[in-house]
């Protein structure tokens, strides 16, 4: 048994052995003493009370007669209840309790006898609950012991988690079985709930908190959708050759496949493949509603993540700040990875001290500490006051017609003429940026001298691109990269930067059902010549809106908009900063039906980029510097992305 996972059992034991003790001090008497700063597991796991109760969601998407009942497993201690006391709840809400799995080790929920929950997956409930915590894992209507049909982010998704807030706030009915009369009330909670989860379960968070809800007092999505028409489009480009009607067939319960034809059908019909935008994607935009938003928001992202990719970071991210929403940001270099399997010590210390203060009300300071995390290099974090940093400001940079077609520059100043490349579906960003300084005919480059100085680019960018087609569609990508040595997270390996190990650490308490203890990682690394920092993708039928798309005039020049992904990315000194325009990005948007050649009219093509310092940064960045010869040979950088995941949660 490693050293490390000795002591941390040792301490556990430790723990549980004084609880009773420690109870006896921390009790609410001692009120008159020192307020605390910290919750402990002063609270027997083992001990729990662990219970089922389905909560009416008010909804019969199933249409068998009856009101749709979710299913909800609550692990809480049983000394608060005992002494009654009342106890705030962490909550994921979840569509993978029985058919995929939870975590880097695909965990599901198992049953007693009872019918009451043995192994809760995830670290939640093992460390919190001996701190003094509920833990309330929810069924999504539709999968394994809940009612009603999954609807992808919809009413249903949305409407039978808040229903169990409204629950646990006094406000909606639960009964103590699944078809029963008996009712069964929250009388252990004070209502105060902070939601949590990982991809599909975070955008369940992110959108019951966009209905307002009270109660629900922070949320903490990873890795989360903001908008599902973003996770299959982008501006009328698809990412994905499937809707959601597969997905919802993926997460289905038996029954509910039994029943829910007709929300099948519906997610069929709302959703076609032609890119546009229809009511079912207006219901599944959360961003629309950040306005609503009472609760704070803790939010943590891959800026490599080709599954849920970082569009769903920034125009949800600016829409809280825009209605003056109380955030944290930790912005990873991975790939779809839940921080417990990138920073795991770092992680569970904070969100520790994120619950005790926001569910709690301890005064930890947490809430005056700065507001963003990144990952500058593997396992090197650096922190900023503000995201993006104050000092931020947009800057145009502007392609220009270098000695080769295709192989241009990019600065300040206005470029002339044209560039032309012809889509080709075989090739993607990794074969654009390693031939960044060679002409081919499947992109065009566009590239600055070597910096002098470090240049940071921190939020949202957008390229602004003028094309003529030779046939009636065409997709546009452009993508930033940049153009130099270095040692990053291999976004593009089957963990997505991690490696999982065989040794194991414990977080929290376990039980012989329910483990505390997981399989450790490590940085999986990848010596590149280039990094793809940011990207963003298009049809170009979609230049008048960005909901409806339309058959192009072949010779006729179209200006679009590019939305790029958000990031933050610094472009070390001796490096480039390169903008490439072409057609379809490999395995990362689907092809259109023909393969146009596109001439782009350099005058009215550009980068909109938010620079710390602006285009003065900039300007210092590239002063002074000369060009360089071309590199002969291909650069290297991470393997082509894999074919993407069809299903939010994917790998881990």
């Amino acid at each position: 048994m490693p050293n490390r996972m000795r002591f941390t059992i040792f301490r556990q034991l430790a723990a549980a052995a004084t609880a009773a003790l420690l109870a006896t001090f921390l009790a609410p008497a001692t009120a008159q003493a020192a307020a605390p700063r910290e919750s402990r597991p002063v609270y027997s796991y083992e001990n729990a009370i662990r219970e089922a109760v389905w909560v009416d969601t008010g909804l019969d998407l199933d249409r068998d007669g009856q009101k749709d009942r979710v299913a909800v497993d609550v692990v809480r201690p049983r000394e608060t209840a005992a002494q009654g006391r009342k106890v705030p709840v962490v909550m994921d809400a979840s569509p993978y309790y029985s058919c995929c799995g939870r975590g880097n080790e695909s965990q599901k929920k198992t049953y007693d006898a009872n019918g009451d929950v043995v192994q809760m997956p995830l670290f939640y409930d093992n460390y919190f609950v001996p701190r003094g915590y509920a833990f309330v894992g929810v069924d999504l209507a539709g999968t394994n012991r809940s009612d009603g049909c999954v609807d992808v982010g919809g009413r249903s998704d949305i409407l039978s988690a808040k229903a169990v807030v409204d629950w646990l706030n006094g406000r909606a009915k639960a009964y103590t079985t699944r078809t029963g009369t008996t009712k069964a009330k929250a009388t252990w909670t004070n209502g105060r709930t902070g939601m949590i989860g990982k991809s599909w379960d975070g955008t369940i968070a992110g959108g019951v908190a966009a209905t307002g809800v009270e109660g629900l007092k922070t949320i903490v999505p990873i890795s989360a959708i903001s908008s599902w028409y973003d996770y299959y489009f982008q501006q009328g480009a698809p990412l994905y050759d499937s809707g959601p009607d597969a997905l919802s067939d993926y997460v289905d319960s038996p029954d509910a496949r039994a029943k829910c034809a007709a929300v099948q059908q519906q997610l069929v019909d709302g959703a076609p493949r032609t890119g546009d935008w229809t009511p079912l994607w207006t219901e599944r935009d959360y961003v629309k509603d950040a306005r609503k938003v009472r609760a704070s928001v803790f939010l943590i992202h891959g800026m490599q993540d080709l599954n849920v990719r970082m569009k769903h970071v920034g125009q949800w991210w600016d829409a809280l700040a825009k209605n003056g929403v109380e955030r944290k940001i930790w912005l990873s270099q991975t790939g779809h990875v839940d921080p417990f399997d990138f920073r795991r010590a770092e992680w569970v210390e904070t969100l520790h001290r994120w619950f005790d203060h926001e569910l709690l009300g301890y005064d930890n300071g947490i809430d005056r500490e700065p507001m963003a995390d990144i990952e500058r290099h593997p396992d090197q974090w650096v922190t900023a006051e503000a995201w993006p940093p104050r000092g931020t400001a947009t800057t145009t940079l502007r392609p220009a017609k270098g000695s080769q077609a295709g192989v241009g520059t990019l600065g300040l100043r206005k470029g002339n003429g044209t560039e032309a490349f012809t889509d080709d579906p075989q090739h993607g960003e990794t074969d654009w940026a390693a031939h960044i300084d060679r002409s081919t005919p499947d992109k065009a480059g566009f590239v600055t001298k070597p910096l002098t100085r470090d240049l940071r680019l921190s939020g949202s960018s957008e390229v602004t691109v003028t094309a003529t087609p030779t046939t009636a569609t065409a997709h546009l990508s452009a993508v930033l990269v940049d153009l130099g040595p270095d040692t990053i997270r291999d976004y593009a390996a089957s963990g997505e930067g991690i490696t999982t190990l065989t040794d194991r650490t414990c977080w929290g308490l376990s039980t012989t059902g329910d483990s505390a203890c997981f399989k450790e990682t490590k940085a999986k690394t990848a010596d590149v010549d280039y990094t793809v920092v940011s990207r963003g993708w298009a049809d170009l039928g979609n230049h008048a809106s960005d909901h409806k798309g339309r058959p192009l005039t072949p010779g006729k020049a179209y200006t679009i908009t590019l939305d790029l992904a958000a990031t933050d990315h610094v472009v070390p000194a001796g490096h480039r900063l390169a903008l490439i325009v072409a057609g379809t990005d490999k395995d990362l948007i689907d092809p259109p039906s023909t393969k146009p050649t596109l001439t782009v009219d350099l005058s009215r093509t550009k980068a909109r980029v938010p620079l710390v310092g602006g285009a003065p940064a900039f300007a210092r960045a590239t002063a002074g510097s000369v060009a360089v010869a071309p590199e002969a040979a291909p650069l290297d950088g991470v393997a082509p992305p894999r074919t993407v995941h069809r299903i939010p949660e994917g790998g881990q």
